[in-house]
């Protein structure tokens, strides 16, 4: 099947949005909402892995 790129600005996604049905406007909303939180939580939990990339943390490294 085809690819189609359609090159349209967030204000022209944000209006075709608002035509939807209320139905589907919600389960948008949450369906966005989900991948927003995910987002949120990777970039949060690369933080926490930082400190494996310190000298002297090398237990970690596994070596046969």
């Amino acid at each position: 099947m085809p690819r189609i790129t359609v090159d349209l600005s967030t204000e022209e996604i944000k209006n075709l949005v608002f035509q939807l049905p209320a139905q589907e406007f919600l389960a948008l909303v949450d369906a966005i909402e989900a991948r927003a939180e995910t987002i949120a939580m990777m970039s949060v939990s690369e933080t926490g892995f930082q400190e494996w990339n310190e000298e002297g943390e090398d237990i970690y490294d596994a070596k046969a």
